[in-house]
């Protein structure tokens, strides 16, 4: 059995955007850490929230249900959210399940914080 880990991280943006970073793998036994990071997130109209996605290397449906936690606390404190860096297998497993529809992507940490300005 392999080891199964993950870094979930909440750090302030200069531009006032509050950033979730996830590395590694994203599932059953690491989606905790996750949600905690989510739960303790400062969700507020005036702070929009980034999830950083660029080091994450696995995600099963647990992951995603913790993703649409996040989605759900930022609708309800009307907080902008936007998820960054999917790879190529994450973005065509939002889109097979129609999470596409639900989240606002960017490529890149300053490509949403600039996407957020506009």
């Amino acid at each position: 059995m392999t080891d199964r880990t993950l870094t979930a991280t909440r750090r302030p943006h200069p531009a006032g955007a509050t950033v979730l970073a996830v590395t590694g793998e994203l599932d059953h036994h690491t989606a905790r850490e996750l949600s905690h990071v989510v739960d303790e997130a400062p969700f507020s109209s005036d702070a929009p929230v980034i999830i950083d996605l660029t080091g994450l290397t696995y995600c099963d449906s647990t992951g995603l249900t913790v993703l649409v936690a996040a989605y759900n606390h930022a609708q309800q404190a009307g907080t902008p959210l936007v998820l960054v860096g999917l790879n190529a297998d994450l973005t065509r497993v939002f889109r097979i399940v129609g999470l596409d529809q639900l989240f606002s992507f960017q490529p890149t940490l300053e490509d949403a914080v600039d996407a957020l300005r506009a």
